[in-house]
């Protein structure tokens, strides 16, 4: 009893502070976090990641919007008005044949947004079932899938892709399906290393201990927690891609000459190099530019999904 309480004789209360609920002023409580509120906020702590994200948002504005944007008919000729140095008509200046470099350059980000989403799209559908299967069933289901994917990475990218659209002939779609077929066995190899390690926790035993079939083990219960180091490969793979269907067409073995892309671009430009060089310092600066926004991404993703390797 304090000294208070004694002054004011035995019938006197020791002063308390009052409840929190009494005064009305409840305790706020707490934010939840969530997992994926975590990587968003790893994620937007990484100003290159930021960076990459805002080149990829302009590249997919940029196709989307190409006909709003460009200046020009990208395919209209002009043979009067030749390798015109940029200028306030021709912001980027024109091609051999008349042709706005400008309006080409934001065309071509659409061949760039289509071959490189489609191509990767289709290689981690193909990857994720292999993957999956390898790394779940093991032995000889293992065996038999790794021993093929071992067979596509013994052929060089390019080399193989020259191959099948030699095959199948020069086009948008001969280009997605070569570069598919030749990057699903990184997909499926990244994701079979961590679905041998998640099968093996306990909530999956759990599972299986309550009878789950094995299709909703592995969508429900595997492939969520070993998706993480294939997000990542993904963005690397867009622009790995990307820069692939440039240099096909480049070689001249990718989409049609008369097609405004990055790498027919800069193949055109080939003769003039060293004169007019605004030729191919615009493709390709669009190209550079392209392949940073998704690398920066996939190294944030990286960081944000698995805190360890930062």
């Amino acid at each position: 009893m304090t000294e208070l309480a004694k002054s004011q004789g035995p019938g006197a209360a020791t002063a308390e502070p009052a409840p929190a609920a009494a005064t009305g002023t409840a305790e706020p409580a707490p934010a939840r976090i969530t997992q994926w509120g975590e990587i968003r906020h790893r994620f937007v702590a990484n100003r290159l990641a930021v960076v990459g994200l805002v080149l990829v948002l302009l590249l997919f504005l940029t196709a989307a919007l190409a006909p709003l944007i460009a200046t020009h008919d990208p395919y209209a000729q002009d043979l009067t008005n030749t390798l015109k140095s940029p200028s306030g008509d021709h912001w980027f200046g024109t091609d051999a044949l008349g042709r706005d470099q400008f309006s080409r350059v934001i065309y071509g980000s659409r061949i760039a947004v289509v071959v490189g989403l489609a191509s990767i799209f289709l290689a981690c559908l193909i990857g994720l079932v292999l993957g999956a299967l390898a790394g779940y069933f093991g032995k000889t289901v293992d065996t038999v899938i790794m021993r093929i994917a071992d067979i596509f990475f013994a052929f060089p990218l390019l080399i193989g892709a020259i191959v099948i659209i030699l095959v199948m002939g020069r086009g948008v779609m001969p280009v997605i399906l070569s570069l598919a077929i030749f990057s699903w066995a990184t997909v499926s190899r990244l994701l079979r290393s961590s679905i041998l390690s998640v099968r093996e926790m306990d909530y999956v035993t759990a599972a299986k201990a309550l009878g789950a079939s094995t299709s909703r083990i592995i969508v429900r219960h595997i492939m969520p927690n070993s998706i993480a180091a294939v997000m990542s490969f993904v963005a690397f793979s867009v622009g790995t891609a990307i820069v692939a269907e440039a240099s096909l067409s480049y070689l001249g073995v990718g989409v049609s000459p008369e097609v405004p892309e990055w790498g027919n671009m800069i193949s055109a430009a080939k003769d003039n190099m060293g004169v007019n060089d605004f030729l191919w310092v615009y493709p390709s600066i669009a190209i550079v530019l392209t392949v940073l926004g998704f690398v920066f991404v996939g190294d944030g993703l990286r960081d944000a999904l698995d805190p360890k390797l930062r």
